[in-house]
């Protein structure tokens, strides 16, 4: 016998099996089942009260007392406690210590309270005096449980991987921020609204800020406004009742009430009507509506976030978009570059996907050859990163190499790669930094000057000329930016811009 949290608990160790906390205030009894599950083989506790037992359960899960470092699996928990009662107990439990399954003792007789333990969350329930046979396969059956949630929450785990910011991939400086902003705003309620070119990831983002948020376990939905015709989008958002229009066979339940609870995506907010953003408007402020067809309001707690693929400030001032809304949803923005701005980003995007797309079709595919990734490099991508993603899968399918080489990849990438790294006044000087080098030997530090005149040149036209976003995007301040435009006499290509 060993002892945690002090001299009223009692550990019976043996760490062969999953570990058992024994709940009761009578020493006698707490002791005899103790002893009685450590000689099966159980690790086991004693705890004299529902404090000390929560006490026992969360150093247990920290190891701050320093003796102890697995968590219990399953407290065997009396129901009849003075102070905090098992009812309460269990309780407590099942808000701060989900994973541990529970199995109550009641007195010969009160059954009553042996439903209320069950309804409470206990997963089973013995009558004194016990059987030592029967607390045998209780235990037995609530270890095996215990397993099956523990499984339970490694998928969830492997589903916050795909979902969460392990997911994104990217090192530009404005993802970084963009990451920031994920980790500040998810464990709020506040609106959220992201603005960017198709592809760009923000369906991904939405995720990301649901799977690290409170309503992580809650219901995740999502839906494209441009998507569904305006006669169908009401009611893919609001629901309907049987027959309020033809077709309308039975009621049906909106999206908006199927992420109660939870969050909300609507992607492409831009395309909705003048009519539907007035209704969005007001479920938006007052978090209530009526199904389509019907006079009863339906209260739901959702959190929303919304995409669009053009500016809305731009579509607000061409009287296209309702400015209220706009500034109803513009609490907290994210603007998603396109993938040609993060040039330094696209090797790191194509090695994620041909792992995930090498393991998928069980292939042996090491890497890209240097001209492959160079061809990816210099490509313009108007899909963005899901056309990236497609163009990786396509290779992966098609080469029979064990290296994506320039021939795996669709004839319009190379075609087009070329021409699109560098700017379109420096096209005609040379078809790429390669081939100018090749052509004219130079020593190191004039040679590295080209390579770094053609990226200022490309971003700066990438960025309309916007010297500040273009300082930002290279990471570097407007000072050395204004330096090396004036070294490398780029003023007159802005001027024939």
């Amino acid at each position: 016998m060993g002892e945690a949290m002090g001299a009223e608990v009692t550990v019976f160790m043996s760490e062969a099996r999953p570990r058992v906390l024994v709940v009761d205030d009578d020493p006698v009894v707490a002791e005899a089942i103790a002893a009685y599950l450590g000689d099966l083989g159980y690790p086991t506790a004693i705890a004299h009260s529902g404090l000390e037992a929560l006490e026992v359960l969360t150093s247990a899960e920290s190891g701050v007392d320093g003796k102890v470092s697995t968590p219990f699996a399953v407290a065997v928990i009396d129901m009849a406690m003075p102070g905090m009662g098992g009812l309460e107990l269990i309780k407590s439990l099942r808000a701060d210590h989900p994973d541990v399954v529970v199995v109550a003792i009641t007195g010969y007789g009160t059954i009553e309270a042996a439903v209320r333990a069950i309804r409470a969350g206990a997963m089973d329930y013995l009558t004194k005096p016990l059987v030592d046979e029967e607390l045998h396969v209780v235990v037995e059956k609530a270890v095996q449980q215990q397993a099956l949630l523990a499984e339970n929450t490694n998928l969830r785990r492997q589903l916050d991987q795909r979902y969460g910011l392990d997911s994104i991939v990217g090192a530009d400086s404005r993802m970084h921020r963009i990451y920031d902003v994920i980790g500040a705003v998810a464990p709020s309620k506040t609106t959220v609204l992201m603005c960017g070119e198709s592809g760009t990831g923000k369906s991904l983002i939405a995720r990301a800020i649901h799977r690290n948020s409170p309503r992580a376990q809650k219901p995740y939905v999502e839906i494209s406004c441009g998507s569904i015709p305006e006669t169908l989008l009401e009611s893919e958002l609001f629901g309907h009742v049987k027959g309020a229009f033809t077709g309308a066979h039975a009621d049906k339940a909106g999206r908006f009430f199927a992420a109660h609870t939870g969050s909300l995506f609507l992607d492409e907010i831009d395309a909705a009507s003048p009519g539907m953003q007035l209704k969005l408007l007001r479920v938006l402020q007052e978090r209530r509506f009526e199904p389509v067809g019907s006079n009863d309001t339906i209260e739901v707690d959702v959190r929303v976030i919304l995409a669009s693929n053009r500016p809305l400030e731009d579509l607000v001032a061409a009287g296209e978009f309702r400015q209220d809304l706009y500034y109803r949803i513009n609490v907290v923005s994210i603007e998603l570059p396109p993938l040609r701005e993060r040039i330094g980003d696209i090797p790191l995007l194509a090695e994620h996907f041909l792992q995930i797309m090498a393991k998928e079709a069980n292939r042996q595919i090491t890497g890209f050859s240097g001209e492959a990734m160079d061809a990816l490099r210099r490509y313009a991508y108007p899909g963005n990163v899901r056309e990236l993603e497609n163009i990786v899968e396509r290779a992966v399918v098609l080469t029979r190499a064990t290296r994506i080489g320039i021939d795996d990849l669709p004839p319009h990438v190379i075609a087009n790669s070329t021409s699109k790294l560098l700017p379109r006044h420096a096209q005609s000087a040379s078809a790429s930094t390669a081939t100018w080098l090749s052509d004219n030997p130079l020593p190191l530090r004039e040679a590295l000057e080209e390579p770094e005149k053609q990226i200022i040149l490309a971003a700066l036209e990438a960025n309309d000329w916007n010297r500040q976003k273009t300082a930002d995007q290279l990471e570097v301040n407007r000072t050395t930016l204004y330096k090396k435009i004036k070294q490398y006499n780029l003023e007159e290509y802005g001027r024939t811009a």
